[in-house]
């Protein structure tokens, strides 16, 4: 009785040690990784060797910001996934990034060096203490020696004391030296030891297989602390060629693990917005009932101080570039609401935060040159491209970096949330064009008649093109808009320009030739009441 009660615990254990699930650890290479706005969709891939029956898989040393509920999981060949769980091994902390590693390496072959300088410091008063203890046995037995004997003992003393005392404080120097210089690489580790601390991010996988199987596993999942923005860098050559525009992804990422020769991807999908059509609620209004403040108080809180002014930065022209280097290889898929660029070639991107740049699109593109002026505000021409295909282009709103000529011209912002057909882009100023506008005196006056006053106010604008090519030019300029029907505004002349009644816009389209020069006059009179005061000036 007794062998059989310890028979059927023995085939107990092995029951319950066949159905448990035997945890393997897996190593899957991080392959591919699409960058979004704002997140990153990491792919990895392993090869698996699947025993009969459960199986754990177990995949660790992943980033500590996976979102739990993104996690997919597909596996191919003979064998059925269970069940896919997620969690943070704080027990087990992600590899430090090389740079630290670098950092140690240092501090461990300064230690060494402190080492070897303290152990020739302890050897050197070593013979100190031993010239000091022959010292006293010269100064006991000097009776006996000839002056002769007792200078050239002296003399070998204090020589080689010198020699040990001078070496001794140049081995403490270096040994402060390197302790300093320890100290400072053991600042640089504590700035970037927060990533030291992170957990590692763990996937487990449940399998079930009849037979042992080879299969493959796929895991993709989605972190944060990662992303891309959009920007631009545009060229033009001469205003007879087309716009060039490079097309920049600046991707960062900071998820605790480096990503070391993956494909890249930038899409500009936001897939954590929610897709679902919003509902409208029964909007309800009730009469309103106003709320009276205390006087003092709501005057008080009205005041507000002054932002400080934004300093004006100032950018020194440069040469844009010698030579055109080669664009990377990309693929551009283009969906129904997306678009995705696909990078040719492996990337690296270190888990730092560091903004790292990667060309993504280059075009030329055939656009329609403007030169605009507003004399009244600026005596500067700014010169505009205006592109009519655009859309085209799948572009995104953001900085962009102009050149003209193959100079630099200043930044610009690319702004694509427009309706309008025609995207124009503002290529900065050129110094080749001038534009002065001046009051024409004898042509101004002020006059009294009857009930009422009328002045008259009239403005010469001049425009030369000191360039070897002809342009197109679009100047800008004003009347006063009457908002009383006592003050009539009338114009007098107007040099052929467009009025507009409503706005008090006046818009002339002017081709001038190379090192031509264009008049504009503009003549305006304002009548009023004589007993009121308009400003005009």
């Amino acid at each position: 009785m007794k062998k059989l009660f310890l028979t059927l615990i023995l085939l107990s254990t092995v029951v319950l040690y066949i159905s448990a699930d035997t945890e393997k650890d897996i190593k899957a290479g991080l392959k591919h990784v699409t960058v979004y706005p704002d997140r990153a969709q990491m792919t990895h891939e392993a090869t698996v060797e699947i025993a009969a029956g459960k199986t754990m898989l177990k995949l660790g040393g992943l980033s500590p910001y996976i979102d739990a509920q993104s996690i997919q999981v597909k596996g191919y060949g003979e064998f059925m996934i269970l069940s896919v769980n997620h969690q943070n091994n704080y027990l087990q902390n992600l590899d430090e990034i090389p740079e630290i590693k670098s950092i140690r390496s240092q501090i461990e072959e300064l230690q060494i060096k402190v080492e070897d300088e303290k152990a020739a410091i302890s050897v050197l008063n070593e013979k100190k203490d031993f010239l000091v203890s022959n010292k006293a046995i010269l100064v006991a037995k000097q009776t006996a020696a000839t002056p002769e004997q007792l200078k050239s003992m002296m003399d070998l003393y204090t020589a080689s004391m010198e020699q040990i005392t001078t070496t001794i404080i140049k081995n403490n120097r270096q040994v402060k030296e390197y302790e300093k210089q320890i100290a400072a690489l053991q600042n640089q580790i504590n700035d970037k030891a927060g990533k030291a601390q992170l957990p590692s991010g763990e996937i487990s996988v449940s399998v079930n297989s009849d037979k042992p199987v080879s299969g493959k596993l796929t895991l993709s999942y989605v972190v944060s602390n990662a992303g891309w923005y959009p920007s631009y860098d545009i060229r033009v050559d001469d205003i007879t060629k087309p716009v060039n525009i490079f097309y920049k992804a600046n991707v960062f990422q900071n998820s605790g693990v480096d990503w070391k020769d993956v494909k890249l991807s930038f899409s500009n999908a936001t897939p954590w917005i929610a897709g679902d059509v919003p509902t409208l609620y029964p909007w309800f209004i009730d009469y309103y009932v106003p709320i009276v403040y205390n006087v003092m108080k709501s005057r008080t809180a009205g005041i507000k101080s002054e932002a400080p002014a934004m300093a004006e930065v100032s950018l020194d022209r440069e040469m844009a570039k010698v030579e055109e280097a080669a664009p990377i290889a990309v693929e551009k898929q283009v969906g129904e609401t997306t678009i995705t660029f696909d990078i040719a070639i492996p990337y690296s991107v270190v888990s730092d935060g560091k903004v790292q740049t990667i060309e993504i699109q280059r075009t030329n593109t055939a656009a329609g040159y403007k030169y605009v002026t507003v004399p009244k505000i600026s005596s500067l021409a700014y010169l505009t491209a205006n592109i009519t295909d655009w859309a085209k282009q799948s572009l995104q709103s953001g900085e962009a970096t102009l050149y003209f000529e193959n100079t630099f011209v200043g930044k610009s912002y690319l702004n694509v949330n427009q309706l309008s057909d025609t995207l124009t882009l503002s290529l900065g100023t050129d110094n080749s064009i001038l534009v002065k506008r001046e009051k024409r005196k004898d042509f101004t006056s002020k006059k009294i008649i009857g009930a009422n006053t009328t002045e008259i106010y009239s403005f010469l604008t001049t425009i030369r093109n000191n360039k070897a090519t002809a342009i197109r030019i679009t100047m800008n300029d004003q009347l006063p808009v009457s908002s009383n029907s006592g003050i009539t505004v009338e114009s007098l002349e107007l040099s052929g320009g467009r009025f507009n009644s409503q706005t008090g816009q006046v818009k002339w389209d002017l081709d001038i030739k190379p090192q031509e020069t264009k008049q504009i006059v503009l003549t305006y009179s304002v009548k009023y009441p004589k007993d009121k005061k308009v400003i005009l000036e």
